[in-house]
Formats: C-alpha cells, structure tokens, sequence
C-alpha cells in the first residue's frame, strides 16, 4: 500500500471512531475549518470544482456571456461555500451512526408525494430508480426513505483505493439498509439492480458523472457533458420508473430533499434512442436542481466533455461502440452507469 492511501486509511478509521465521539459543534468547526485549508490550497479538486461551478455561474448570468465577464470573486465565493458544504457531507458521513433517527425523520424538509408513489409502485411489483446528482448529503437520504417506508434499497459504489476506505463504507452503508454493489470485482452491476427492479425494489444511482466507456453526451448548463448510460437504460429494460431526486442542506442541522415526476420511456426510437432522450431528460431535472443550489453540488471531478482527454474519450468511444456490436441481441450484457 502507497503511502498516500495508508495516509488515507488512516484518516477515515479516524473519522468513524472519532468524529462521532466530537460534540457536534465541535465537528462542524473541525471540518469546515479543513475545508477552508484544502479551498485555500487550490488543489486540483478545487481547480476542477471551480471550472465546473464556471459553467453554472456563466448560463444563470446569460448563455452567451463570455468566460473571462465572470467576476472571479463571485466563484471563489461560491466554491468556499461548496467546500465547505462537502466537508459537512463527510462529518456526516461519519456522525450518522450517533444521530438519532427520529431527527433524521423530523428535520427532513421534504413534499411527499412522489415518495409515497415511489413506495405504492413498489407495493404494486413495479421497481424504482432514484439518480441523484452528487448534492447535499444523499447517504442520509437513503437513511431517511429506509425509514420512511422503503425499507432497503440497492445501489452502486465506485471501488476506490485503498480497499479498506471501499469497505468501510461499504460497510457503514450496509448499516443504513443499502444493498451495495461495487462496480468493479463482483457481479455486473447492471444485471443484479435489473434483478432487483423486476422484484419491485427501489435502486438509487448517483447519475452526475460517467464512470464507464458508455457515457450518453447531453447538453448540460450550456455544454457537453457525459452521463452515465445505466439510469435511463434499467428503466427502458425493465419498465421502471425513473424518477431524479435531489438533496440538500437546510441551515446547520437539517436537510431537503426533493423527488422529481417520473421521467416516462419514449413511445418511439430505438432502445439507445430512448436512452439518450431520457438521459437529457435527466441531465435537465439536474440542471434545475444544480441552479436552485449550487452551494451542495460537490463535483469535484470533470464531467463536461471539454475537459476530458480527447485521446481518452476516442479511446473510450471505440471501445463501447466494440462491446455494443458484441453485445447486441443480448440486453443483459449492456454496460450499466
């Protein structure tokens, strides 16, 4: 194990047996203090999430304002505030297994409706997609809808280094009623969350960056951007409902969420048709969601397709064109988000 990642694992071990043991105004200043630091340092996470906030500053001024009329202080603004709204996901991340879910079901600020269809759909044997954009704290919204009335539910992780991070918070999501599938060294994603779709169950999938070689191109705040493919091609595949939902925080104690109408599969096209059609649709919901409250949009990785490595994507593109000609017929080998 590198240095960086034994560095790492050491940090997370700390934060789940520590942080939570902090009162929580102390964790809060902690936090929001470290994030302040990593703001200043301008690191390469903080250049990104800056470029990305560029593109939601530059369409809510005007969709043809010059990059270079964007007042500079504006963004740094926004990007400390975004900082710092991330350093609160993580405290919490840590602190959810101390905080009494009572409050958790009391302080959520949200309109139910879509949430009780959500749930009468699932009584009925029809399955669920929640995509979320990376907003606000979704691991306590996941928390909130178990016990709201959901249940469980199943969901995707990225496999990061080291391993042991990965399973920690594997681990601390299984402890929230989160079925977790990672995306790589097990079994296709795609075909478990398609299983349990056809069962009448809820899946939740971050939607906001592509994390395979088969990302749909969508206009998103008034450029390319890629999203991933998996959303829109469960519910064309399996017939459920594909609802986007967002998260936020209220104040310094509470939290929102919302649950957006379903996104219904196209009459007409193809299936890859359909896909991109509804993943626009979802790419807009998100947008949306992203403009309300920019501060909670934690995007710290390029998504817009003018920031990504042209070899890269070429290289990419092929490579799903290839696994796609390989695959057609046979929709349970489909690459997944």
């Amino acid at each position: 194990m590198k240095l960086r990642e034994r560095l790492l694992s050491v940090a997370f071990g700390a934060g789940w047996t520590l942080v939570c043991h902090l009162p929580e105004s102390w964790a809060r200043a902690l936090f929001r203090f470290g994030a302040d630091i990593a703001w200043r340092r301008q690191g390469h996470g903080v250049q990104v999430l800056e470029g990305n906030l560029l593109r939601v500053l530059r369409t809510d001024a005007a969709d043809s304002l010059d990059t270079q009329d964007i007042d500079g202080k504006e963004l740094r603004t926004l990007s400390r505030k975004v900082m710092r709204s991330y350093a609160r996901y993580y405290m919490e991340a840590f602190r959810l297994q101390v905080i009494p879910k009572q409050r958790i079901l009391d302080t959520m600020h949200v309109d139910v409706a879509n949430v009780d269809l959500s749930l009468e759909y699932m009584k009925k044997g029809r399955g669920v997609i929640y995509a979320l954009p990376h907003m606000g704290n979704f691991e306590q919204a996941g928390l909130w809808v178990n016990l709201y009335g959901a249940g469980s539910f199943t969901t995707v992780a990225e496999r990061l280094k080291p391993e042991s991070v990965f399973q920690r918070f594997v681990e601390f999501r299984q402890s929230l009623g989160m079925e977790v599938l990672p995306t790589t060294g097990g079994p296709h994603p795609f075909g478990v969350m398609a299983q349990r779709l056809r069962a009448g169950k809820l899946v939740c999938i971050v939607a906001d960056r592509d994390l395979s070689d088969t990302g749909v191109e969508v206009d998103f705040f008034g450029e390319k951007a890629l999203l991933p493919a998996g959303p829109a091609a469960l519910a064309v595949q399996t017939g459920a409902a594909l609802m986007p939902v967002s998260c936020w925080f209220v104040g310094d104690t509470q939290w929102g969420t919302h649950v957006y109408d379903e996104i219904p599969v196209p009459e007409s096209g193809d299936r890859r048709q359909k896909v991109a059609a509804m993943t626009q649709q979802l790419a807009a919901v998100f947008e949306q969601a992203i403009r309300e409250r920019p501060t909670d949009w934690h995007m710290l990785q390029r998504v817009f397709v003018a920031d990504l490595d042209p070899d890269r994507l070429a290289r990419d593109r092929n490579g799903a064109d290839n696994s796609k000609n390989a695959a057609d017929g046979d929709n349970s080998k489909r690459p997944p988000a």
